[in-house]
């Protein structure tokens, strides 16, 4: 008689999603594989991601044009950062899975508009904290081109690498 040995689940501490979590919900990333990986990952889950290619925006406007159509907020959609906080706390979030915002080359649009993409990060990590309180997350995917890129503290946590690349090192 064989027995069909039982795959272990990862815990709840030990999936990608509270790996991150736990440190903010902006994660910071350089190398294409470790990123197709996480991404697979939040795929496989069932959360819903949105792609945004920062490289393109020059402008705050540009930024604003982006999120309205990728996110589907209305044609009321102010294109403001009052009304980016204010459309991002209403963003549909799965509650058995949630939602990762993707964004693409960040470090080319924080070099034209480093206080906007700084105020970006920060509201998404604001936002996050506040979906946390109904069991539902939000994730941001901080792709970047420099290995080196910083950010201020966000919601007053620091932005962090992933823990693949987590060391100098690693990039």
């Amino acid at each position: 008689m064989f027995f069909k040995r039982k795959e272990k689940r990862p815990t709840e501490v030990e999936r990608l999603d509270w790996r991150l979590l736990e440190r903010g919900a902006i994660a910071l990333y350089h190398k294409a594989p470790v990123l197709s990986q996480d991404l697979a990952w939040f795929r496989q889950q069932g959360y819903r991601v949105h792609e945004l290619d920062a490289s393109r925006w020059c402008t705050a406007e540009e930024f604003h044009s982006d999120v309205q159509r990728i996110l589907s907020f209305p044609d009321y959609y102010a294109r403001n950062l009052a009304a980016w906080l204010d459309f991002l706390g209403e963003l549909a979030v799965p509650d058995e899975t949630g939602v990762v915002l993707l964004f693409r080359r960040y470090d080319a649009f924080a070099r034209l508009q480093p206080q906007l993409s700084q105020t970006i990060l920060d509201s998404i990590e604001c936002t996050s904290r506040r979906f946390l309180l109904t069991a539902r997350r939000l994730i941001a995917l901080v792709q970047s081109d420099d290995p080196r890129i910083r950010f201020e503290r966000v919601g007053a946590l620091p932005v962090t690498w992933n823990p693949h690349e987590w060391l100098d090192q690693d990039r």
